[in-house]
């Protein structure tokens, strides 16, 4: 809501500002809406709620930074039509087990504003694009960093995960020396209580104050590679049950316990070994004449024709044509889906019927399967995505933070 639409609507509603984001407000109304939202996902989730005063604080700051990247969305041309929206929706449902009828009357019976959710799940889908956009196309991952990352972790298998608890004593960042020494001291105190034996989460609800209160003290499971850089270095080398010392970061002072580890060995994949002949369409061969022409080659393979020969003389794939069409062994995902879905129905030995991928049209023979042991291409490519997530979420972290203070944002929120 613009401010000028704020302004005509007070005078029909018990509505007051709680925070000006820009040009918008945020309204009273809003705020309580959001916060009975999260409210009721937090219970769902089986996670503690923090004091009302903090809930409300964490809500606002949760509504504020939203609507600044929807309103830089909305600059750049960013928009998100019905129709995504209600496929969303209906994933949202699906993931629950309803209808999205069914989803809708969840709503109903827990008092909840099922369009208040709606928008709001419109602007998230904004704000994953224009982070996207911004940050994730901006990040990479070499192939040296995953040789630094398997180097420093040969005893650290990456598929070992970490099941992690933590509490932020969190401090800004122009904070005094007292106050920074007030935080340390807080953070000590608080290690001290949790390994003497105090409940975890009943801490962390009393502590934090950060974002990190809105998921809980839980963080979930975490490979290594995920796991914020500040951490990787003392997670992998704890016993479960530990608790460390504060770690200090720019967002204050930092405690975490590993409840859980647990790891994957090796991995397995089916592989399929196959051959093809290809026939591409051009201005002198049509979509129908390449179809035609596998057609009557498959009825030669039929009566006894070799299909390593047909494919030597009549294949259109430099690649593969020379060595009787031979595509070798291929991992799931590394053919174009049309042809690896055509494959995947066949048995060994097995001739397909003309199948068109972006390539052309193809005739395809199963040769064998076999299940192979990929577990060091696996653990690069876990790496490369490990790498790829920390680096986005500390991007995400910092330019969030970054537009925060660059907003202009007055908060107004009453006793």
């Amino acid at each position: 809501m613009t401010i000028s639409q704020w302004a005509v609507a007070t005078p029909t509603t018990l509505n007051h500002i709680a925070a000006i984001v820009n040009d918008q407000v945020i309204t009273s109304n809003e705020l309580l809406i959001e916060q009975d939202l999260m409210r009721s996902q937090l219970r769902q989730q089986k996670i503690a709620i923090p004091p009302s005063e903090v809930f409300q604080k964490q809500v606002l700051e949760h509504l504020i930074t939203n609507l600044i990247q929807i309103q830089m969305a909305s600059d750049v041309g960013i928009s998100v039509d019905d129709e995504t929206l209600n496929k969303t929706l209906q994933n949202v449902a699906a993931q629950n087990h309803l209808s999205l009828q069914e989803f809708r009357e969840v709503f109903d019976r827990d008092h909840l504003d099922f369009q208040r959710f709606r928008e709001s799940l419109r602007g998230e889908i904004a704000i994953r694009r224009l982070q996207q956009r911004n940050i994730d196309n901006r990040i990479s991952v070499s192939e040296q960093e995953i040789n630094v990352f398997l180097d420093k972790a040969q005893d650290q298998s990456p598929t070992t995960e970490y099941h992690i608890g933590h509490i932020l004593i969190a401090v800004d960042e122009s904070a005094n020396p007292t106050v920074i020494e007030q935080a340390f001291a807080q953070a000590n105190q608080i290690v001290q209580r949790l390994r003497a034996g105090d409940d975890f989460n009943k801490l962390a609800t009393e502590a934090s104050i950060s974002q990190f209160t809105m998921q809980g003290s839980d963080l979930g499971w975490r490979k290594a590679g995920q796991l914020p850089t500040l951490f990787a270095a003392s997670v992998p080398a704890m016993v479960i049950g530990s608790v460390s010392a504060p770690l200090r970061s720019p967002s204050g002072f930092h405690i975490i316990k590993l409840l859980e580890r647990r790891g994957v060995v090796t991995h397995m994949t089916t592989q399929s070994h196959s051959r093809h002949i290809l026939i591409r369409p051009n201005e002198l061969t049509s979509d129908q004449d390449a179809r035609s022409r596998l057609e009557q080659l498959q009825l030669k393979i039929s009566a006894g024709e070799s299909f390593e020969d047909l494919a030597r003389t009549n294949s259109e794939d430099p690649g593969s044509a020379a060595n009787g069409g031979d595509l070798g062994w291929a991992s799931p995902g590394t053919m174009s889906p049309p042809f690896e879905e055509a494959m995947n129905a066949l048995k060994p030995g097995e001739i397909s019927n003309p199948v068109k991928s972006g390539f052309g049209w193809h005739l395809i023979q199963l040769v064998e399967r076999r299940q192979y042991d990929d577990t060091d291409e696996f653990r690069r490519n876990q790496v490369r995505e490990q790498l790829f997530s920390r680096k986005v979420e500390e991007a995400r972290q910092i330019w969030v933070s970054r537009i925060r203070n660059e907003a202009y944002v007055e908060i107004h929120l009453t006793d």
